[in-house]
């Protein structure tokens, strides 16, 4: 099993490089104006306030692109 090299997201360019998932959750951290925080002291620094919040729209955002007729 190999290890993957983990990206490091310094600016919102760098969200392009991440897999679809994480994208999404880089994405909403930014339009919640997280992504200085995010980016500065990692994602353990969030509150659980503001965790659930992105896992929150993210869940949404997933049910929403389901019920889409493709």
């Amino acid at each position: 099993m190999t290890k993957k090299k983990k990206i490091e997201v310094k600016t919102v360019e760098d969200i392009k490089k991440l897999e679809k998932a994480e994208q999404a959750k880089w994405e909403v951290a930014v339009e919640l104006g997280l992504f200085d925080k995010v980016a500065d002291t990692g994602w353990k620094s969030l509150t659980s306030r503001e965790s659930g919040r992105i896992g929150g729209i993210m869940a949404a955002r997933q049910r929403k692109a389901k019920k889409l007729p493709s």
